[in-house]
């Protein structure tokens, strides 16, 4: 338990840190933070409202990263997880677990494999929407954050925080 306290601890600083109320401003993110707060909760919180033989647990993390960028991910996903822990009857130390390990960790992986697909493989729309998807497939729910991020880009890409034309499309 302490070290995965630690492990929320310093993202949540280095993300604070980084002011993500910033990307706040406009309004543009305020949709997509109410999604999260209100349906990544359940999600989370469903293996302990459902006892079922085989629990499915998803994580919405690569989306959340897509969509808000990760210093305003990082407290976002921790308010998920305390969300959670309030809505199921999940010990603070599985909510704890959840948040670092469904939460944290996957969007921080992901934010380094982006840096790394942009750095050595360049800038496309196909480039942002399926390789980064690709390796996500360890994750159950890749293809519904591939999904939904070819969605959004096609009609709401102002959501997505780690998107722009003027980069993947090469528009002027």
């Amino acid at each position: 338990m302490e070290l995965n306290l630690l492990m929320a601890a310093l993202a949540l600083i280095v993300a604070l840190g980084l002011r993500p109320w910033r990307l706040l401003v406009g309004g543009t993110r305020l949709t997509p933070i109410l999604a999260t707060l209100t349906l990544l909760p359940w999600l989370w919180a469903m293996p302990s409202l459902h006892r079922m033989p085989l629990q499915l647990q998803g994580s919405g993390a690569c989306l959340v990263l897509l969509m808000l960028g990760w210093p305003l991910a990082t407290p976002v996903l921790c308010a998920v997880g305390i969300i959670a822990a309030l809505i199921s009857p999940m010990p603070w130390e599985t909510a704890l677990d959840l948040t670092v390990w469904l939460g944290l960790v996957p969007a921080t992986l992901a934010l380094l494999l982006g840096v790394a697909v942009r750095r050595w493989i360049g800038l496309h729309l196909f480039v942002y929407v399926l390789t980064v998807a690709h390796w996500l497939i360890a994750w159950g729910d890749a293809f519904l954050t591939g999904m939904v991020a070819a969605v959004l880009v096609a009609y709401k890409p102002d959501w997505l925080a780690t998107w722009s034309d003027r980069l993947y499309l090469k528009s002027r």
